[in-house]
């Protein structure tokens, strides 16, 4: 990665200071002082578009632990007038003057070095005060500028904002921008009156600033204790909508006046969601007051800096005629994800980026708690939980994955933790814990953890000791268990488990053995090893108590990290089957002897299937598909299982399959015996599609939330493999919206079906509806409207329009901002016409899209995914990885997103050749 120098200029001598290089090049800050609180003042010109920019002066109060000649802390990009630069003592025996004599710089790590003119004493605080200056950058990180047009005038207007997690907040002031550092912030702003300043506290006090006419000073209440990077602001002439639930803090909503009527359900929803908080941790909410506040370019989904939780807009904006159901609760679940970091991550942070998963796994999982307390009718926590296990059934298959915890030594690093491993597996092995220690220990166990750490930091096994005393006093752990052993090897060593059931019927018992379960074929089993302690639930054919989620046994492990053998007794017989793993609540498949499989396919495609719970149901179809895969079962048990879907009215269990066979679908459709493939997905989606009423408009008749999530579903993979009357009825909907004579006022189109009536018209349709589609997104005013449209244009079979679309995307002076690329790259790359014109491109342009997406390389990664599901060819394995080799410059800080690419080419390689034929044969039986 590149890095840019500290510039540092001596005004008062008329001359630049050019700083040395520093010696000191640990990556950690040196521990010889500490901030005890910061005085930030900042004065924000957004008035003059060719001069967006900043300049201000923090005052630090640092407090020496030992006795030292020097402060280090962070800079990046600043410009520093060294000659304003003053060092003072401020409490100890005897105050002397004191002053910097001189300044170092490690521009890879970011540290400023300032050396004192006499020794800084152990016991004694100094205020230390900088003056510093930047632009407002266009990188969405650090102090940066945004804009939106102005619906009447068409006049562009423009705001400030931070984004300062993980490592940014020195690209904006000197801090000690390390987690571990935690202090108080006074902050305050200055800007021209006609704007409003936003930061975490409520305003203290307004004045005019002495000497810029129509300009403000705005101080902010002290801040409690915190990091850095939750340290925000903002400049801005935006509309709030205030909440009115009773009992809770001041909490308003923000957004650009021309969307403030989308603010109504984040404003009605976050403050629910917050008291649902204070009840589940036991802790008041600490700060006076909230505000939630939707951006127009913004890199993340959502920041949860304290007391200003930053969005964009699609995370937080709602509009009842343009926001689909699924798009309803993935806002809900932002919500409800960065109001959880109000304690897991802001009150308690954890001492350093290794634990990031403390944070995010944590707010995963709360967020999915809360929203499934606030809208139990969308059975969103059953959703949640198995999107989740499906998402790491897959990355933590790979043995280039990581685990949970895991050292970071470098800011890159650091940003690549913000992964699927940090957030789902993070909450995944979560609700394991729940489950094993049940409701009483668990949430007594995070009340300890929250009190004693509150505005400290912790790491991972601070939570295990809370959390290992609740579960002795509440008895849900034997005496001999401890916490810290159980979940070390999950969080501490990579990937999850493959259980082998082997019964014996005669002796009415089953032998369990595990292994690391891996995608990549080529891996002995002597070098899969690993072992975890294993919560085994487990039920029978003829108990059927798919509601107790506690174990019954345990697999452990051994000293030296082996595995325990295990023996399970008193198991019915030959008539019975047995299904281990009630509700999915633990990270592991689950591989049964061929007699145990046969029980499980009588019943699901015979008898009384729906005794068997709903996410066990998504289980047995998703550990059947992945071991067929892998080669550990037959695709002919595979596709026998999955032929009870012709039965199957829940969402879950046809989630769990069409996501299966999607990433088979990807590689059969570049063969010549798709066709086979195809009839199979028609015959199979045929029946439902008809129950479900094919695309006719019924959702209003709908009870069950997630039977409009399933039609939705059902309708895309309908009109893709063009069952019955799908492709016409989306056509004649998609004709008569653009017959009306406002179609950005009336649209026809059924709301939670626009995303597969627009792609299916792009698909069959002319230029003029492809023009069409893309008047209508530079018209919208939604986000997640905007969204739907910028996928579906990638649905295109002409290759003239893919290539220009491509070209569009990231040609500044379109419409598509540099936040929302990455999704119409995607929607190309993933359409069979399209994946080879978007491979080309991004290897044609690595070095633009390196500095396109510079320094935010982790969305240059996400480019990678359809570019690496659809190669399947050792020759396209191989060209890709040499264009790797030759383009290192261009991918840096992208080591873990190429290393994961590569190796899922190389399993799509492996599965074509061992399985393309046997599965085909599988398939023309069932036809």
């Amino acid at each position: 990665m590149k890095w840019f120098l500290l510039f540092v200029v001596a005004l008062g001598l008329g001359l630049a200071a050019a700083s040395t290089s520093s010696s000191y090049n640990f990556y950690r800050l040196p521990s010889a002082v500490r901030p005890q609180k910061y005085h930030l003042q900042i004065l924000t010109h957004l008035d003059n578009p060719e001069e967006l920019r900043f300049a201000g002066t923090v005052k630090i109060l640092v407090e020496v632990l030992q006795n030292t000649n020097n402060i280090t802390l962070h800079s990046k990009n600043l410009t520093i007038d060294e000659s304003q630069i003053t060092l003072r003592q401020t409490s100890g025996d005897e105050k002397k003057d004191n002053c910097v004599s001189s300044t170092e710089v490690n521009s890879a790590h970011d540290f400023y070095v300032l050396n004192s003119c006499q020794e800084l004493l152990a016991g004694n605080v100094y205020e230390l005060s900088l003056p510093f200056a930047a632009d407002l950058n266009k990188q969405l990180e650090g102090y940066y500028r945004s804009s939106y047009k102005d619906s009447e005038t068409n006049q562009t207007r423009w705001l400030s904002i931070t984004q300062f997690e993980p490592a940014s907040a020195r690209a904006a002031f000197p801090c000690f921008d390390e987690p571990g550092y935690k202090a108080p912030f006074v902050v305050t702003l200055g800007f021209n009156k006609k704007y409003t300043g936003l930061s975490n506290m409520p305003v203290k006090e307004t004045k005019p600033h002495e000497s810029l006419a129509d300009y403000v000073w705005v101080e902010f209440e002290e801040s409690v204790p915190m990091s850095t990077y939750l340290v925000a602001y903002s400049v801005n002439d935006f509309a709030n909508k205030p909440s009115t639930l009773p009992n809770s803090p001041l909490f308003r909503t923000w957004a650009r006046p021309n969307a403030i009527d989308q603010c109504d359900y984040a404003a009605e929803f976050g403050p629910k969601v917050l008291q649902y908080y204070e009840q589940f941790f036991g802790i008041k909410f600490p700060l006076p007051k909230i505000d939630q506040i939707a951006i127009p370019d913004f890199s993340a989904g959502a920041m949860e800096n304290w007391g200003l939780v930053t969005y964009r807009e699609i995370a937080l904006l709602f509009s009842p005629n343009h926001t689909s159901l699924a798009d309803k609760q993935r806002l809900a679940n932002v919500v409800a994800h960065e109001l959880a970091h109000q304690w897991f991550g802001n009150l308690v942070t954890m001492k350093w980026w290794t634990d990031l998963w403390l944070n995010e796994g944590f707010a995963t999982y709360i967020a999915s708690l809360g929203v499934e307390n606030i809208n139990p009718e969308w059975r969103s926590l059953e959703q949640d939980s198995l999107s989740n296990l499906l998402a790491i059934f897959r990355k933590d298959a790979l043995e280039s994955s990581h685990p949970i915890s895991r050292p970071i030594e470098m800011v890159s690093e650091i940003s690549e933790s913000f992964d699927q491993i940090s957030y789902q597996k993070g909450s995944s092995v979560l609700r394991m814990m729940h489950m094993f220690l049940g409701e009483e220990s668990f949430r007594a166990g995070l009340q300890s953890y929250l009190q004693m750490y509150s505005y400290k930091n912790a790491e991972q096994d601070n939570l295990w000791e809370s959390l290992t005393q609740a579960a002795h006093k509440f008895r849900a752990l034997p005496k001999s268990y401890d916490i810290k052993s159980i979940m070390d090897s999950w969080t501490l060593q990579t990937g999850y488990p493959v259980i082998n059931v082997t019964r014996d019927y005669a002796g009415k018992s089953a032998k369990l053995s595990q292994e690391r379960y891996l995608l990549n074929t080529q891996i002995s089993r002597a070098h899969r090893g690993g072992c975890w302690w294993v919560p085994l639930s487990y039920t029978t054919q003829g108990e059927q108590d798919f509601n107790n989620t506690a174990p019954k046994a345990w697999m452990e492990c051994g000293k030296t990290g082996e595995s325990l053998p295990k023996t399970i007794q008193d198991l019915p017989g030959n008539d019975q089957w047995v299904i281990f793993n009630t509700q999915l609540s633990t990270l592991y498949k689950v591989n049964y002897d061929s007699h145990n499989w046969k029980l499980l396919i009588e019943t699901l495609t015979e008898g009384d299937f729906e005794r068997i719970h709903v996410i066990n149901r998504a289980q047995l179809i998703d550990d059947a598909l992945y071991l067929a895969w892998t080669g550990e079962q037959d695709y002919e048990i595979a596709m026998r299982l999955i032929g009870y879907l012709q039965r199957e009215r829940e969402y879950l269990p046809w989630k769990s399959a069409l996501e299966n066979l999607r990433r088979v679908g990807r590689i059969v459709r570049q063969t010549p015996e798709f066709e086979f493939f195809k009839r199979y997905m028609k015959k199979l989606v045929t029946p439902i599609y008809m129950d479900l009423n094919g695309l006719n408009d019924t959702f209003s008749g709908i009870q069950q939330q997630d039977q409009i999530l399933l039609k939705t579903m059902i309708a895309n993979w309908a009109c893709q493999y063009q069952v019955g009357d799908c492709v016409p009825q989306a056509l004649q909907y998609y004709r008569n919206w653009r017959s009306e004579a406002q179609p950005d006022e009336t649209n026809p189109v059924p709301l939670n079906l626009r995303g597969t009536v627009y792609c299916t018209s792009i698909r069959h349709g002319s230029d003029s509806d492809w023009e069409f589609l893309w008047a209508r997104y530079k018209n919208s005013n939604v986000a997640a409207e905007k969204r739907t449209i910028l996928t579906a244009l990638g649905c295109s079979r002409e290759v003239w329009i893919l290539q220009r679309y491509l070209e569009m995307t990231y040609d500044p002076n379109q419409a598509i901002r540099k936040q929302d690329s990455m999704w119409a790259f995607q929607a190309i790359a993933f359409n069979e016409v399209g994946s080879l014109l978007a491979k080309k491109y991004f290897m044609d342009n690595v070095n633009f899209l390196f500095k396109f997406y510079y320094p935010l390389t982790k969305d240059m990664g996400r480019l990678l995914t359809p570019i690496s599901e659809q190669v399947i060819t050792q020759s396209d394995f191989n060209e890709f990885r040499n264009f790797v080799l030759m383009s290192r410059d261009s991918l840096k800080g992208l080591e873990q997103a190429i290393q994961q690419s590569l190796e899922t080419m190389l399993t799509n390689v492996q599965w074509k050749n061992r399985n393309y034929h046997q599965m085909s044969r599988s398939i023309q039986k069932l036809l």
